[in-house]
């Protein structure tokens, strides 16, 4: 009996022990998801309790075994971390830091997308190909990027600095920094030249197609009152 108490509280131990390890090795992800996440309460959770930060660990893992060509078991990890998480990061993707998953289930990052710094994913977003290219088919995001829910981002195109995808929007062409994409297909909106923040109030983006319907119902509205 008092073997077995040895042997669960050395377990622990172990896991305590590899939790702080990768708490210090993937800080910056942690200090993103306190940051930008209301509902993290601390450190600790963030590291044991994240379906997002599980799914960027295994990222990091599998591409450094890429880079040093080991066969299959890049793939065999990003593809076991799918099952766990919902979360599927080709190892072929190239991440920086300070990525932040928030929720992340049905969140897919193709092989040769590019991620900048700072980049916020929410659940449903989809960095994908169209399927009809060979070598880079997939997306480059820049620094400060911001991707609402079920935002699909396809093809060879870059997103500028701090830019944000609206929720459900289909972006196929480059958006350039400091910008606003929403609707389908995705359309720009410029938010007077200002760096978007992090934490952008998803209710209040400008949607350019609303904008139009509302000009119409006006000069619907001005054109028979005129006629009156």
């Amino acid at each position: 009996m008092i073997c077995l108490l040895y042997v669960i509280l050395i377990v622990i131990l172990f896991f305590v022990f590899m939790a702080f390890l990768v708490g210090i090795i993937f800080s910056k992800e942690v200090d993103a998801a306190l940051e930008r996440d209301p509902a993290a309460k601390s450190r600790w959770e963030i590291i044991f309790l994240y379906s997002g930060f599980h799914a960027l660990v295994a990222y990091r893992i599998a591409h450094r075994l890429l880079l040093m060509h080991v066969p299959f078991i890049p793939r065999f990890l990003s593809q076991l971390a799918r099952h766990f998480t919902g979360i599927e990061i080709h190892p072929g993707a190239t991440i920086g830091r300070g990525l932040f998953i928030d929720h992340g289930m049905g969140v897919v990052i193709g092989e040769t997308s590019i991620l900048g710094d700072n980049i916020t994913l929410y659940q449903g977003v989809t960095l994908g190909g169209t399927g009809k290219e060979k070598g880079k088919r997939h997306p480059t995001l820049g620094n400060n990027v911001v991707a609402g829910t079920g935002a699909k981002i396809l093809g060879n195109i870059t997103i500028g600095d701090n830019s944000y995808i609206g929720a459900n929007a289909v972006v196929i062409k480059d958006v350039p920094p400091n910008s606003t994409v929403v609707g389908v297909p995705g359309r720009i909106t410029k938010q007077e030249g200002k760096k978007i923040d992090i934490d952008l109030d998803h209710i209040h983006v400008i949607d350019p197609i609303m904008q139009t319907i509302d000009e119409l119902e006006k000069r619907i509205e001005r054109l028979e009152n005129k006629n009156k």
